[in-house]
């Protein structure tokens, strides 16, 4: 449109010109005039581009395939957004590293318009005065409303920690969420045929995909040879957290204001994962990334949630994923995972920075990620979840939906508004290392971790 406007100028300069000369006019007389003009005109296209809000944006992708699933959205509504100009910046940092990073920018003043953080983050970013309340944003929004997204989410994206009120009218509006996930087990199908395993899809459906069963795969599939694995899990707290969860223990108590780690059932559940790695040997070394090797054809049973998805679709080999199996409470111990886009609580551009978490989380941007595998859908739509089916491979998406149905209860990840989640993972984490690499004992972990962990709640 810029361009346009500069040639239709350009051109009713020349037509004056050539009037002006036909009319006798003396060419020095004018030629100030005609010089002049383009200069004029460039200082307004100039002017005009300035006028173009520059937007930056961020999320922390899991391998080069999702961003560019990220990329590739960024240059759509780029195209979309008017008087918008987009910039995507794909994290460099895995774990907690990724908003440690945020955490610096933000004070140095170099951070994003626009980020992507993890739902256990938020209270610890929006308590921290570092990103933007929307709150007055979104109530000025036609057509917005909190129950457009699934509730464990929204729930902590509006809470307001001041009055403790939530949902629409709450005051408070942290950020829109960008997906949902639980975990599966991503399966590479050759080994477990080759090892002559039950097929963990076949004893999911008769309801005999348990702790048991799992074990007994893992171990026919590492018998395949030293170099390949029954199971690997990546080193943070969501897939150790399942084992708590599936044994009926978890990371806090009920009221989520203090440690349980130190629960018989947690205690439990821990154990057993140990036992993978310093018992039967079956699972890839603690702390060493098992995607490489799953995406190599070296493990059998691969833990991730739906991002790893992008990536898995590159392998030469058949695969599939199954739901986690059933613990000892009857349940897979899965997480509702979900993370938030949310705004810089210093960007110059409040307004635009908003339309674009919008932008980013209509049914049609969230259509377009979940086809290109990386997520499901944050927006409750039967709809959404119905077409989520269809994005293939893999071909049983439906175990990625019953880890969300009620009936497997899966726990919402969330932060800690009574505590500090960093605070809470940075003393966990090495110690359940600690215990899985066989450096401490269950039993000593379970005499301190909640002494410690407690630290992190508010006295």
């Amino acid at each position: 449109m810029k361009k346009n406007l500069l040639v239709k100028i350009m051109g009713l300069l020349v037509i004056a010109s050539f009037v002006l000369a036909a009319c006798g006019s003396p060419a020095a007389t004018e030629a100030p005039a005609v010089t002049e003009a383009p200069a004029a005109t460039e200082a307004s296209a100039t002017e005009a581009s300035s006028a173009d809000v520059a937007l930056r944006w961020r999320t922390r992708p899991d391998n080069q395939e999702e961003i560019d699933v990220y990329s590739k959205i960024s240059t759509e509504l780029d195209a979309q957004l008017d008087g918008i100009t987009l910039t995507y910046e794909p994290g460099g940092s895995e774990g907690a590293n990724y908003q440690d990073q945020l955490r610096a920018e933000i004070a140095a003043g170099t951070a994003p318009d626009v980020f992507w953080i993890p739902g256990t983050d938020v209270a610890d970013f929006a308590t921290r005065g570092l990103i933007l309340n929307a709150g007055d944003l979104a109530s000025a929004t036609d057509g917005y409303t909190a129950a457009d997204f699934y509730e464990g989410p929204m729930y902590h994206l509006t809470y307001n920690p001041e009055t403790g009120a939530t949902g629409d009218g709450s005051g408070a509006v942290w950020g829109l969420p960008r997906d949902v996930s639980t975990f599966a087990l991503y399966l590479n199908l050759d080994l477990i045929a080759e090892a002559g395993a039950a097929d963990p899809r076949e004893l999911a459906k008769n309801g005999e995909w348990n702790w048991e069963s799992f074990l007994e795969v893992s171990q026919a599939t590492r018998a395949l040879g030293s170099d390949i694995y029954g199971y690997g899990a990546s080193a943070w707290w969501g897939p150790y957290g399942v084992w708590l969860n599936a044994s009926g223990g978890g990371f806090f108590t009920e009221d989520r204001a203090a440690c349980n780690l130190n629960s018989a059932e947690s205690l439990a559940g821990l154990d057993f994962q140990r036992s993978l790695y310093q018992d039967y040997d079956v699972a890839v070394p603690y702390g060493e990334d098992p995607e490489p090797g799953f995406r190599a054809g070296k493990v059998a049973m691969f833990q991730n949630g739906r991002w790893a998805t992008p990536g898995v679709r590159t392998v030469d080999f058949n695969w599939d994923v199954v739901e986690l199996p059933a613990g000892p409470n009857g349940t897979p111990g899965n997480w509702l995972f979900w993370g938030a886009y949310v705004i810089n609580a210093n960007t110059e551009h409040p307004e635009e920075a908003w339309a674009l978490v919008q932008a980013l989380t209509t049914a049609e941007t969230q259509g377009k990620v979940a086809a290109l595998g990386a997520n499901i859908p944050s927006r409750v739509s039967q709809e959404a979840l119905d077409a989520f089916l269809t994005f293939t491979p893999p071909a049983n998406n439906q175990a990625f939906l019953n880890g969300i149905d009620p009936s497997a209860a899966p726990t919402a990840e969330g932060p800690l508004w009574a505590g500090s989640w960093p605070e809470f993972d940075k003393i966990m984490g090495p110690a359940i290392q600690g215990v899985l690499t066989g450096s401490t004992t269950v039993d000593d972990f379970g005499a301190t971790i909640c002494d410690e962990a407690n630290k992190a709640f508010n006295q």
